[in-house]
């Protein structure tokens, strides 16, 4: 929430509290009374030196002074009708100094004085908040407490005695704003992202510039299950708008931003309209998108490996492109392979992950296998492998094997005719591992 807000009602407690109970009071139907529903009559000081006691203490301007004048006015008249006045003005004070122990101490006084008070409960959301946000953990359970008591005192309504029904109602506005604000803040520490979304879009809907409740609406949206990713990611593109330019939270929301939208969509194709429509919009036009990005399955990557293409382009793709086609093609996107391979003496590296004895060796030679050590090639050799020539698991190599079998799940190809080759000088056309794992699709 904005700083602003918090000091202008705070400052408008000192000087309303100091306007509305120096003044004398006008009994009701005589004339000059409020009209109906406009203005309770505010209490009245029967006792005349109470009643300067009071006055010569709100309208100290010294702060230090005002604050001695309002305790000794509070230990003098404990029971007095106007215990509540001057210790709103009393929190006021401590806060236009700079005393934010006295602020709370007096707050907490004042609420047990009078448990609906809205000055006193935002003001102990708002720095419990201040106080979660800075890590201390052991505020989130007062910030819980006085938001909630706060949206339960804005309900109930009871306008203070002396007060116009605009300015209560703008008193309602302005604390309405901290609590939801907070209450949003700790239900998202909290991991409740369903109310942290509610109280959030409460305070948003009435502050649309406040990035520092905006984000973390953005936050409960996109951390949901399931996440509610595009009005998430308008958010986070209001959110970039409303950050200082150029400054670092603008940076790391940018960022954040783009991969996010990148992930969810699959490009970056339409990212910066949308940044350019949250710049301008706190809310989603009309029919406000963003597609999801499907990944295309096993067996789609495999038709588009081979589709369109020649024998000899077949014959330039690499083992794991092979291995993923064999796996999950089609039946003839398989046929397109296996018959450009089948019989044909080939030259690849891979890994050996072991080797049962010295004629066969189970060898990785896709990316995903040699990274999970999972063999997916038996080569069967020509002839004994000597033992200072063989290989030892976990060893790359150049070799030649001719394909005569394979078995699509799990995959295993198997290969005649195993030959081991010299590193230095090895054939051009042998096939070095690749991933086969999903790519993203450009959209």
């Amino acid at each position: 929430m904005k700083t602003t807000v918090l000091a202008i009602f705070l400052a408008w407690t000192i000087a309303a509290g100091a306007q509305a109970t120096t003044q004398p009071q006008t009994q009701p139907g005589a004339p000059g009374a409020p009209a109906s529903g406009q203005s309770d009559q505010a209490p009245t000081i029967k006792d005349p030196a109470e009643y300067n006691a009071y006055v010569n203490a709100v309208q100290q301007q010294d702060p230090n002074g005002k604050v001695s004048a309002l305790e000794a006015f509070l230990t003098q008249y404990p029971n007095s009708v106007m215990k509540g006045s001057a210790l709103e003005q009393l929190m006021g004070t401590y806060q236009q100094s700079g005393n934010q122990a006295k602020v709370v101490e007096t707050a907490k006084r004042l609420l047990t004085a009078d448990t609906n008070n809205l000055r006193a409960l935002a003001l102990l959301t708002y720095l419990s908040r201040q106080q979660v946000m800075s890590n201390n953990t052991a505020a989130l359970a007062d910030l819980q407490t006085y938001c909630a008591k706060g949206l339960d005192a804005v309900k109930a309504n009871q306008k203070p005695g002396g007060m116009k029904d605009e300015d209560f109602e703008k008193l309602k506005k302005d604390t309405s704003l901290i609590f939801n604000g907070g209450c949003g803040f700790a239900a998202l520490q909290n991991k409740d992202y369903q109310h942290a979304q509610e109280y959030m879009q409460a305070a948003v809907g009435q502050e649309p510039n406040d990035l520092q409740n905006v984000y973390p609406l953005c936050t409960a949206y996109l951390s949901a299950t399931p996440p509610d990713s595009v009005n998430g990611l308008y958010c986070l593109a209001r959110a970039v708008s409303l950050a200082p330019a150029g400054s670092p939270a603008q940076q790391q929301i940018q960022k954040y931003f783009q991969s996010v939208y990148k992930n969810y969509h699959g490009s970056d194709e339409g990212r910066d309209q949308v940044l350019a429509t949250a710049k301008t919009s706190p809310n989603p036009p009309a029919g406000f998108t963003i597609t999801k990005y499907v990944p295309p399955t096993p067996a789609e990557q495999a038709h588009d490996i081979v589709k369109d293409k020649t024998t000899d382009q077949i014959k330039q793709l690499s083992f794991g492109e092979w291995e993923l086609v064999l796996s999950a093609g089609s039946p003839e996107d398989q046929a397109k392979v296996w018959d450009v391979i089948k019989n044909v003496p080939l030259q690849m590296e891979g890994n050996v992950i072991e080797a049962p004895g010295n004629t066969e060796l189970h060898i990785a030679a896709s990316a995903d296998d040699i990274e999970a050590k999972r063999a997916d090639i038996t080569l069967n050799m020509s002839g004994p492998i000597p033992a200072v020539k063989m290989p030892k698991p976990g060893d790359t190599f150049d070799f030649e094997g001719t394909p005569n079998a394979y078995a699509p799940t799990p995959f295993m190809m198997t290969m005649t005719d195993g030959k081991l080759l010299k590193k230095a000088g090895a054939a051009p056309a042998k096939k070095p591992p690749v991933h086969r794992r999903p790519v993203h699709k450009t959209q």
